[in-house]
């Protein structure tokens, strides 16, 4: 089974291309924090790829430094570079994706709901759960 699921916030803004047969693409990269016991947060930065709808989508809606899941699999491959050395390369091939929210979508606690919206109030009470 080659199930890949990702969350972090994208080190560019994903640019949208077209191979020659009229295939759209596009590739980027996800910052994901990981902690060590004991250690400090380190950072992972895993290339993705995405086609077709799923990578016009990306690219309209999601820019530099904003949060987002991908559920894909792991695509792995090898170039010879042109100093003839062999490059392998691992990239998350990207099925799905979901809008996580970002930075600046935080919301004032004393934000009036819009019409229709159900107004949320905070409790003091400890919770049994």
């Amino acid at each position: 089974m080659n199930i890949a699921i990702l969350m972090g916030r994208l080190t560019a803004d994903p640019e949208l291309k077209t191979t020659s047969n009229g295939l759209s693409y596009c590739r980027f990269s996800v910052a994901i924090d990981r902690y060590s016991k004991g250690e400090d947060k380190k950072t992972d930065f895993i290339n993705c790829v995405a086609w077709k709808q799923t990578a016009e989508l990306i690219s309209k809606w999601f820019s530099k430094g904003k949060m987002i899941a991908v559920q894909g699999s792991i695509l792995t491959g090898s170039y010879t570079n042109k100093d003839g050395a062999k490059v392998y390369t691992t990239d998350v091939l990207v099925d799905k994706v979901h809008f996580c929210g970002d930075k600046s979508d935080k919301k004032s606690e004393t934000a009036v709901p819009k019409a229709g919206e159900p107004r949320v109030t905070s409790i003091d009470e400890d919770l049994p759960f």
